[in-house]
Parts: structure tokens; sequence; C-alpha cells
């Protein structure tokens, strides 16, 4: 077994331990969570946090406004600010699932780092997606698993978890992934100012835009804004607030039940019509086939034996279908 492998291996082997169903897991350690997942699975719309993500068994894609990114067992993942992604698991068995931890990143914290410790300077580069995929190295993943070791041992979690979040801060800090996490914590630059605008975005998707009052809270003038934005989301302004408001519009169907105009006018969309072209868009199919076949996968998958027949295959909406209780 090479020497990567053993770690891997207990790595996989306490994620087992720690995840007894398919989904996440938040942990005694508030930076770390967990995930387990049993079989591949379908394309997810989501919202990636800044996070470094190893995975210890199976593999996983993301795909970030058209661009993919693969992350396996060889391969870590970091997300420096907030992305609205769709992602899939491509790699997993009932026999040997896909199990991955997810630590998460915090500006400040690694701005105090910076400020802390005469860090070696890493090649100097312009601005860069704030989404890459490096090779895992062996210190990064010894690190890492000492952190995750803590949860069997987890009196010591209150002393020991913050010294080994910041090594691993530390080696992402020192390694290829240094300067994407600079330019976050680094006030002025043009990604801590892109950071500001998306985390604005994040409290307040359902609020009307005007790019000129997003182009002065990042003190920059609005063509500038743009190229920054999309050199760093790979999407203007516009598009992030809409992935941002379809993803919360589908939760609202889904866990509150809502219908489908009602949704999308929490979500600040005055259109029906609007909301279901622009849902489909994203989605494939119009909100009420999308949360229908959504939720019978999730009953067929809860209660096999208990499946309703063939999955629900509703023709396409028509702007008044957008309206209807569901």
């Amino acid at each position: 077994m090479s020497d990567m492998g053993r770690p891997l291996q207990e790595l996989a082997s306490i994620i087992d331990r720690f995840t007894e169903s398919d989904g996440l897991v938040r942990t005694a350690i508030p930076a770390l969570s967990l995930y387990r997942w049993t079989f591949p699975s379908d394309l997810v719309c989501g919202l990636y946090e800044p996070a470094l993500t190893v995975v210890a068994q199976g593999a996983k894609c993301a795909v970030l406004a058209g661009e993919t990114y693969e992350y396996d067992p060889a391969h870590y993942l970091v997300t420096s600010i907030d992305l609205p992604v769709v992602s899939q698991v491509t790699r997993a068995t009932p026999e040997r699932p896909f199990l991955c931890l997810s630590i998460g990143l915090d500006a400040r914290r690694i701005g105090t780092l910076m400020a802390k410790t005469d860090l070696p300077e890493p090649p100097a580069m312009p601005v860069q997606r704030a989404m890459s995929v490096s090779r895992l190295a062996a210190p990064l993943l010894d690190a890492v698993l000492r952190l995750v070791r803590l949860l069997e041992a987890p009196a010591d979690i209150p002393i020991l978890a913050p010294l080994i979040e910041r090594e691993i801060l530390y080696r992402l800090l020192t390694g290829e992934q240094g300067m994407r996490l600079r330019h976050i914590a680094m006030a002025g630059s043009q990604a801590h100012q892109v950071a500001r605008v998306t985390d604005w975005l994040k409290a307040n998707y359902a609020q009307p835009v005007r790019i000129e009052a997003l182009a002065k809270m990042a003190n920059m003038s609005v063509s500038s804004l743009h190229h920054h934005f999309k050199a760093i989301t790979a999407m203007s302004p516009l598009r992030y607030q809409k992935q941002l408001r379809l993803q919360e519009a589908r939760r609202l169907m889904l866990a509150e039940k809502l219908d489908a105009a009602s949704a999308g006018h929490q979500v600040g969309y005055e259109s029906p019509s609007q909301f279901s072209r622009e849902y489909s868009r994203l989605y494939g199919v119009p909100p009420r086939q999308d949360v229908a076949q959504l939720r019978y996968r999730a009953l067929e998958e809860s209660h096999p034996s208990l499946s309703p027949g063939p999955p629900p295959q509703s023709a396409p909406s028509s702007p008044s279908d957008v309206g209807t209780k569901r």
C-alpha cells in the first residue's frame, strides 16, 4: 500500500463510523463536516461555502458556470467564497460508499495567521477562480487525519482542534492554493471586495439589485466589478443572484411546501411566468414537475416498498401552473 493509501484508508474508516446513513453530518468540531453517499447521485444545485474538501473514498464533481472540477482521494477541492454550483457524486457503491469531509475556511482566521506569522511568499498570480482542485500532499493529509481522529477523543477537541486547524490553514497558505486564499483575506484586494458583494447578495438575494450600487460597495467601477466578479465566480453578479434565488425557491417548495408562485414571489420574482422560465433553464423542468419528481425520489429511497409507480411526468407547466397549490 502507498504512503498515502494507509492514511486515506484510516480516514475513510473514521468517516464511515461517524456517518450511519447517507447525507451530511455535523461534528463536535464546528468547522468539520462529514459526508456519505452510497450510490452515484443526480446532479444537485447548491451553495458551496468557503471550505477545504478532502475525499477519503469515491469521487465527486462540481460544475461552476459550465466549468467542471473533479475531486477524489488524490485531489482536494478548495472554495474560497460562496459559490452556487451543480454537483454530483460520480463514484460510490454500497460496499465502497463515497466518503468525504469538509473543513470551513474563515477569511478572518486566514488574515490573522498571515499577520502573525512570516509565511513564505507563494508565486505571484492574477485574480483567480474561487474554486480549484489540487493534488493532495502527505503533510496536508496528515493534518486532516489528526483533526478527524479527535472525533474519537472528544475531550481533546477544545485544546487540540484549533491548533490542528491552524496547521491546516498553514499548509494551504504555503501550497499552490495559497494566493487564492490570501486574496480573499487581504483587505482591499479585488477578491476581498468581490467577496463583500457575494456576502451582500447572499443576505439580500430577494432584493432588487442595481449594479452601480454593487460597484460602489466594492469600490470599483461597473466594468471593473463585472470583470473581477466573473474572473472569481465565473458568472455575472445578476446571474449569481439568480442562482441564489432559484435555489432558495426550490428549498421553499420542498421543505416548506410553498406553491411555486409564493416561492417565486418570496425570493424576489414579480412575474410567475418569468420565475417558471428561469427555473426551467436551471433545473431542466418547470417547478411543478421538478418538485414532484424530487418528492417521488425521496419516497422511493426511504420506503422502496411504498414506491407509488413511475415518477410523475407532467406536461411542461404553462404560466398559470406556477400558481397551483402542490
